[in-house]
């Protein structure tokens, strides 16, 4: 009789895998952060991830409230549920800290990001560019007779899906914003 070929632990088709497979799942979260727009807190809130060894998928900052001196800062980052709600809590605890949330759990989100991309291109590249531009609802903010750059903006995928096509077309840089990000409804 062969022996049978099984690894050490059990596979995921075993009745006795008992491990939590969602808890180990990575997944991205988009987090909202509510911060006083004083010097130092963006170098406070993006020290807590680089010290704990967090990436930072996308970053964006801006004031929203002039006269209360309020920023929110958007961070798309990566990890498990237990990771995540560490991060949120680590974060909850720094001072000029007033809000955190994840608009991946909490609630529906809309998100939007911006982007320029410089296509270099003649003849029949440069008109495969223009047709697709249309189509993704790119503007065309420069041109030269031998590139345009393209702005667009939509869901990070969108933005993805955009480039992997200008790619073979002749894309030759691209600048993004980083996502924006706000819970829907009231």
């Amino acid at each position: 009789m062969a022996a049978l070929n099984i690894g050490t632990g059990a596979s995921s088709h075993s009745a006795y895998d008992l491990r939590d497979h969602h808890e180990t799942a990575e997944r991205s979260h988009t987090l909202a952060v509510i911060v006083d727009n004083e010097a130092g807190v963006l170098a406070r809130v993006i020290g807590l991830f680089s010290g704990r060894g967090y990436n930072i998928d996308s970053l964006t900052v801006a004031e929203i409230d002039h006269a209360g001196h309020r920023s929110r800062i958007t961070v798309v980052t990566r990890g498990t549920e237990a990771v995540i709600e560490q991060i949120r809590a680590q974060l909850s605890r720094i001072v000029p800290v007033h809000q955190v949330t994840d608009l991946t759990t909490e609630a529906v989100a809309v998100e939007r990001e911006l982007a320029l991309f410089k296509v270099q291109g003649k003849g029949d590249a440069r008109i495969e560019a223009l047709r697709l531009a249309e189509i993704f609802r790119a503007n065309v903010v420069d041109s030269t007779l031998e590139s345009f750059v393209f702005e667009i903006t939509g869901a990070p995928e969108k933005i993805d899906a955009f480039a992997d096509l200008m790619r073979p077309l002749g894309l030759i840089d691209v600048a993004r914003t980083g996502v924006a990000a706000l819970a829907r409804g009231i």
